[in-house]
């Protein structure tokens, strides 16, 4: 399943979202859901303990200025590659 976190984690039901994930799932931080994925946060010790891969979408972090605090172990991904991962999961959730 595609699961995409377009709001922050910290006004979000993280603890739920963490629970259903499974190793075959794909979470996308997009729009405000990529504080998700700064360098050091909490929450993102928390996604990245989930066995789901985390993506992050590029254009939104270049958009909230915070390209040089995003972690290196968040995978990057543009509208394309969104694209691609919607294809691969006919499931998805929005958080």
């Amino acid at each position: 399943m595609l699961h995409t976190l377009m709001h922050s984690p910290y006004y979000s039901d993280l603890n739920t979202l963490l629970l259903l994930l499974t190793a075959e799932d794909d979470l996308l931080l997009l729009q405000d859901g990529v504080l998700g994925a700064l360098e050091g946060s909490s929450a993102l010790t928390r996604l990245l303990a989930s066995p789901a891969t985390l993506w992050v979408l590029t254009e939104d972090v270049i958009a909230r200025g915070l390209a040089g605090q995003i972690s290196a172990k968040v995978r990057p991904v543009d509208y394309t590659g969104f694209v691609a991962l919607t294809e691969k999961h006919q499931q998805q959730m929005t958080w």
